[in-house]
């Protein structure tokens, strides 16, 4: 798998905890969910991605992974995907899929986890949730796994993007094994952005496709 997919579904900023990479919604353990038989071993690949880009902190925005319970299988693999992230610091907005997930993070010094963070004016949280009493300027989000629908030629195609509502950037799912929500439904998952009206998308390449009517 090519790192560049990781590169176009994540983003970077900075703050003050230095340079901050943003996953949203890995759903780690996901094979047996999709039907898979086989092992994609996703979660090393996306550790290898991680350490690449060697950022000060990694936000993950929820759903880490997939079954809601921690079976074995899914704590071995996020036994390993911790591991492999060594000493950076990681920060986690407990998603809806993140039942237990403490019991493994707690292993790890370096690992956090939190309904949601406030870095400076900016909040991270899931998106499953109420928002918090916090102030903040910017939010960044996932849990809608949001996709348009975009014509190539004579072929339409749901593609994953990145949508913002006001103040609010939704990140697509970091997983290329899974595909995205319709915006127009998956807005309608969140709590403070269910009456939202319309939305601005951009492509994970850059392009902005402009502005859409949740209507």
């Amino acid at each position: 798998m090519e790192y560049g997919l990781f590169e176009k579904l994540s983003i970077e900023i900075m703050t003050s905890l230095g340079r901050t990479l943003l996953i949203a919604d890995p759903h780690i353990a996901f094979e047996a969910s999709k039907g898979l038989r086989i092992r994609t071993r996703f979660e090393e690949k996306l550790a290898d991605f991680v350490n690449s880009k060697n950022p000060d902190v990694l936000v993950i925005l929820g759903d880490v992974k997939e079954p809601l319970g921690l079976g074995l299988f899914t704590k071995r693999l996020l036994m390993g995907f911790f591991s492999e992230l060594g000493d950076i610091e990681v920060m986690i907005t407990k998603g809806n899929h993140d039942g237990r997930i403490e019991e493994v993070a707690r292993k790890f010094e370096n690992i956090e986890v939190s309904d949601y963070f406030l870095v400076d004016d900016v909040l991270f949280i899931h998106g499953h949730q109420n928002l918090p009493d916090a102030q903040f300027k910017n939010a960044y989000l996932g849990h809608i796994h949001p996709a348009v629908n975009v014509r190539f030629g004579s072929t339409l195609r749901k593609t994953k993007c990145f949508l913002r509502v006001n103040r609010f950037l939704i990140l697509p799912t970091i997983n290329p094994y899974i595909s995205g929500f319709d915006i127009r439904t998956g807005i309608r998952m969140i709590p403070f952005l269910k009456d939202a009206s319309k939305g601005e998308v951009y492509l994970p390449e850059g392009i902005y496709l402009g502005e859409i009517s949740f209507l």
